[in-house]
């Protein structure tokens, strides 16, 4: 059974990879007919067509690797100084953007002169290249307040879990009490599983968040209020100062942070919660900064990458995961040991994730992303403005093909990358059980 659920997950995960990449071709697509560009092809995937059909101009299908998916539009690139698509030449790198822009005007037709991409005024193409990103934004942002709002999502109460019987460093990262160690001020003020802590030196208590700050402020005496079988006590404890981990402004945890403050010493119960509209697209734009940093810290994360994937290191919580980690994530997802509303709402939000990456990974203004595409038109564009401004004449279209030797190297990185999470998600998986 095990095995069977882990298959199904897999098999999930490939489907709403093959859509989120079909919704992000949908939206150049979409946007490039609109501006009347012709479109050849719409493919999803790469390396040989398994499956396609004429429509009209364009031709539609699925290749047999799912790992990306394009459309060809038709004059990508303008042609060169001399008003040539092709010119050979012996230099490996002006061959690299003469194939380039060769290219671009593969199957062009009479009457396609006015229906070419580089021809669209620099906002259209702008709109054109950021739309394919933008649906999977869409998809994402769909996906995470639908789970939030419907299903809810972890929330820590000011309901006791558990109480801890001595004071231990959390840096020490044990549980057991050891010979010594100073009794918990919770276990010693008689605090029990199942109370709810409603005031903290007499003030209410809005929430965990509030209340763990207070904790964290407070050290020597003070009363904890809490609900007991439908009556209020009011409990007196000493609270001591602790390592416990570090915080930040938002209240997350920080990774292998720890700093001095007060303690009480118990483990809050977890539910739950649905969230409100408001708080919802608070935890969105928490999500996107979050995404951001990630992606800005991913040249950081190689050296751990590669000690998780060739030595003995260990693979981090937030290490890069590539397609066929996240498949495994998935596997796992449908073999946890929790209600079948969990596991649905844990594999969208995986699904959400992965489209929220595409489209913060597609920004960036490196060729060949469509952040580099939008860069080349929004240059472009300032170049005519400052000619027009300044009364000279039109420089006319940036040539983004110029580019492609730098695009050839970026793209040489991101295949390095890649399989350096793919050999790693292989031989040291990040697991979520």
């Amino acid at each position: 059974m095990t095995i069977l659920l882990t298959v199904l997950g897999i098999v999930l995960f490939a489907v709403g990879l093959l859509f989120s990449i079909a919704w992000h071709e949908l939206g150049h697509l979409s946007t490039a007919k609109l501006f009347g560009i012709r479109v050849p092809q719409y493919m999803v995937g790469f390396g040989p067509t398994i499956w396609s059909r004429h429509k009209g101009e364009t031709e539609y299908g699925i290749k047999a690797i799912p790992a990306g998916g394009y459309i060809r539009m038709i004059g990508m690139f303008p042609p060169g100084e001399d008003g040539r698509i092709e010119a050979r030449s012996t230099s490996p790198w002006r061959g690299m953007i003469e194939d380039a822009r060769s290219a671009a005007f593969e199957e062009l037709k009479p009457g396609d002169e006015t229906r070419l991409f580089y021809t669209r005024k620099p906002w259209k193409r702008v709109i054109v290249m950021f739309a394919g990103p933008f649906m999977n934004l869409v998809l994402a942002v769909a996906i995470f307040l639908g789970v939030l709002m419907t299903f809810g999502t972890p929330t820590q109460t000011t309901e006791v879990a558990g109480v801890q019987k001595c004071v231990i460093e959390q840096s020490e990262k044990r549980e057991k009490c050891a010979k010594g160690d100073p009794v918990g001020p919770a276990q010693a003020a008689g605090l029990q599983v199942g109370d709810r802590i409603v005031a903290f030196n007499g003030v209410p208590v809005k929430d965990w968040a509030d209340l763990s700050n207070r904790i964290r402020a407070t050290i020597g005496p003070a009363t904890v209020t809490v609900e007991r079988g439908g009556e209020e006590k009011v409990l007196h404890a000493t609270l001591a100062e602790n390592v416990v981990v570090e915080k930040d402004a938002d209240g997350e945890v920080v990774p292998e942070g720890f700093v001095k403050a007060g303690y009480l010493g118990f483990a809050a119960r977890t539910e739950i919660v649905p969230q409100s509209f408001g708080q919802s697209v608070d935890r969105m734009g928490d999500m996107i900064e979050a995404g951001a940093e990630s992606i800005i810290s991913l040249p950081a994360k190689v050296p751990d990458l590669w000690d998780a994937a060739f030595g003995d290191g260990e693979r981090k919580d937030d290490s890069p995961v590539g397609v066929v980690g996240a498949a495994r994530i998935s596997g796992e997802v449908l073999n946890l040991d929790v209600p079948t509303q969990n596991i649905v709402a844990t594999f969208l939000m995986l699904l959400a994730g992965f489209n929220l990456s595409l489209f913060l990974f597609n920004m960036l203004p490196l060729l060949p992303l469509d952040g580099g595409h939008i860069a080349g038109a929004l240059w472009e564009s300032v170049r005519r403005h400052v000619a027009r401004l300044f009364r000279r004449p039109d420089p006319g279209p940036f040539d983004v093909a110029k580019l492609m030797p730098v695009a050839y190297v970026v793209a040489g990185i991101f295949i390095a990358f890649t399989l350096l999470v793919l050999v790693a998600d292989i031989v040291n998986p990040v697991k979520i059980s």
